[in-house]
């Protein structure tokens, strides 16, 4: 064999391994929420729609949407069968939307719209890309897209994926037509169905607030507290409850600096979003 040719086989061998050990190193530092250290190993080197899914997921923690939506672009672009980089690619394009301007916006949210309609007809199954396009639906207008007889008809699609998201979903539905004891029911329903999850007591003790039953609200959250009170979703949500309901700001504060000393994941809500409710309240 010509030496210059085994030479350049064992050089691309060598940068394929250098490849490999920088995206494992990335995929590392996205799961430790190193959201900065996943985006300097992943920019220079980014090659497959997996590495330019999870560039886009870094951008998008850091709510840097306009990079996170190209990412999410190159992914869909390499990997068209890809649900995933679409139901991402909705989301980046959604979060740009809403703070876009009149103009813009529009626009924006119908490519947010026509990427979640894409994710779920590559996977019926997705459950996320499902959740989210019941989201779209429910709160556009119809000029966008949007439409509640749409959300409506999600529901047993939905049902079919999880029974508890089912009655989240007509929670939803009902809260959005101003009728907020069945929405309550509902969510309790939720409650019932997945007794052990923390996230259907925060669901039922964030509506219940917004309904003005403050001390059900309270005794929700302490329900949610003894299953798991290191709960950061649960510290997250109660925080927010407070917040926008205006009162035990103090206990906000202290909740809010305990979620962002918690070992969070990838899918607990961005520290920039709890940094931002703590200056919304006055605090560091």
């Amino acid at each position: 064999m010509n030496r210059s040719l085994v030479t350049a086989i064992l050089v691309s061998k060598a940068a394929l391994l250098v490849w490999a050990d920088v995206s494992s190193e990335a995929r590392a530092a996205f799961e430790q929420t190193d959201f900065a250290r996943a985006i300097r190993l992943l920019q220079p080197v980014a090659k497959t729609s997996a590495d330019w899914l999870l560039l886009g997921r870094s951008y998008f923690m850091q709510q840097d949407f306009k990079k996170a939506t190209d990412a999410f672009e190159k992914a869909a672009r390499l990997d068209p069968q890809s649900s995933e980089a679409q139901m991402w690619l909705g989301r980046a394009y959604g979060r740009r939307a809403e703070t876009a301007s009149p103009f813009g916006a529009p626009s924006l949210a119908s490519k947010s719209r026509a990427a979640f309609e894409r994710a779920v007809q590559l996977d019926p199954n997705n459950r996320e890309a499902l959740n989210d396009l019941f989201e779209f639906y429910l709160q556009a207008p119809g000029f966008l897209g949007g439409g509640e007889k749409k959300a409506q008809a999600l529901v047993e699609r939905i049902a079919a994926l999880d029974p508890a998201e089912r009655y989240f979903a007509e929670a939803r539905l009902a809260e959005h037509r101003r009728e907020y004891q069945t929405a309550e029911q509902k969510l309790r329903r939720a409650v019932d169905a997945a007794p052990l999850q923390v996230g259907r007591l925060i669901d039922l003790a964030r509506l219940l607030a917004r309904i003005g039953k403050i001390q059900e609200s309270e005794d929700t959250f302490e329900r949610a507290a003894r299953i798991d009170p290191n709960s950061p979703l649960l510290l997250f949500g109660r925080a927010q409850t407070y917040i926008e309901s205006k009162r035990n700001l103090p206990q906000a504060r202290r909740l809010l600096t305990q979620y962002l000393q918690s070992k969070l994941t990838p899918d607990d809500p961005p520290r920039a979003e709890a940094e931002k409710l703590l200056r919304e309240i006055g605090g560091e």
